[in-house]
């Protein structure tokens, strides 16, 4: 016979009080009822005061140390789904966790509106102390205009990883590390004018914050060199703008624009578009570096292809530990009931790691 809902809550408010604090998914388990139909109980227990209703947890009304909480060694990540670039990140996070004693859990959120909002309100109820986030955005609007008034508000720690809000958002006041891609851009364009190029083409995707970072940097800093007039924009594929669904009209083939140009170089956003935008190139018999020199950005798999490529390094490995790092001051922090100082918005530089698909520019 089912377990009356009295019944069941006056179990759950014993539970609590012996343990302290309980999950919400470990209260679920031993009852056998669902998720959903503890998180209600805790409330009903919550609004009778009975209980403390927390993210993902139920403390009793009696303080308790936040390290009574079964299971509570984790934190979580929550990075977009296809996203290869912040792979080492991850891995870099990771280690830093286990070398501080505490598990980091993976979560990925879909494209689906809405999708991060429900991995991180997974992660909370799986009892997560804090968050490294790396919000997807899309577009120019789900970064600078979508409410963030959900994130600003939560009760754990959270930094952003390779995202930086901006001043007017909610969650500016967040901790955050992300890469300098400004830097990197002016890194792919040195290299490239000290070879002698001077007609260059960026193809890029426009799907992320970096993308467009990458994207305005190029046309303010080509324009800055005076060379603006022999530089051009393209999509790096059909499916790197915000809609990948529907056809942009900035989607241009690279061989068409490097001969219509003229360019002699090209700076390719990200590295999976890059090593097939360079088997076009040198199947339409377009030498790479011989006619036309290629520069890939973030050097995940640029050293992969027939011709390695020179490419921008984003330190992607050092921004998972940084991030750790900042959350786990936080964490500290809280956990000895003092203020956990001025919020950190860290900046990490590129490197170029030159290989060989660049070369002087070729006489015509």
């Amino acid at each position: 016979m089912r377990e009356s809902a009295e019944k069941r809550q006056a179990r759950i408010a014993e539970l609590v009080r012996v343990r302290g604090v309980a999950r919400i998914t470990d209260l679920a388990d031993e009852l056998g009822v669902s998720v959903v139909t503890v998180r209600r109980d805790v409330e009903d227990l919550a609004r009778r005061g009975e209980v403390r209703r927390g993210h993902g947890v139920a403390r009793s009304l009696r303080p308790v140390p936040e390290e009574s909480l079964a299971g509570g060694d984790a934190v979580a990540m929550i990075v977009p789904e296809r996203n290869t670039y912040l792979t080492e990140a991850v891995q870099g996070a990771r280690e830093a966790a286990e070398k501080a004693g505490l598990r980091l859990e993976l979560h990925i959120a879909a494209d689906d509106g809405g999708a991060e909002r429900e991995a991180v309100r997974q992660a909370l109820d799986g009892g997560a102390r804090g968050l490294l986030l790396s919000p997807h955005w899309r577009t120019r609007a789900e970064e600078m205009d979508a409410d963030h008034a959900w994130l600003a508000a939560l009760e754990v720690p959270v930094v952003l990883v390779e995202r930086r809000p901006a001043r007017t958002s909610a969650i500016y006041p967040l901790d955050s590390v992300r890469s300098d891609h400004a830097y990197g851009v002016h890194l792919a364009l040195e290299h490239l004018a000290g070879l002698g190029h001077r007609r260059i083409v960026l193809a890029a995707r426009d799907d992320s914050p970096t993308a467009r970072v990458i994207r305005d940097e190029f046309a303010g800093q080509t324009a800055a060199r005076g060379l603006a007039a022999g530089c051009r924009t393209i999509l790096s594929s059909r499916t790197a703008g915000p809609d990948p669904s529907a056809a942009d009209p900035r989607s241009a083939d690279l061989v068409e624009a490097v001969r219509k140009t003229g360019a002699t170089a090209v700076l390719i956003h990200s590295d999976m578009d890059a090593l097939v935008l360079v088997q076009r190139l040198q199947a339409a018999g377009i030498e790479v570096p011989g006619r036309c020199s290629v520069v890939a950005y973030n050097d995940v798999v640029a050293d992969m292809g027939p011709v390695p490529l020179t490419a921008v390094a984003p330190p992607k490995a050092e921004l998972g530990r940084i991030g750790f790092g900042l959350l786990l001051r936080r964490l500290g922090a809280a956990r000895e009931g003092l203020r956990p100082g001025a919020t950190r918005h860290v900046e990490l530089l590129p490197s170029l790691v030159i290989r060989e698909s660049t070369g002087t520019r070729a006489t015509r």
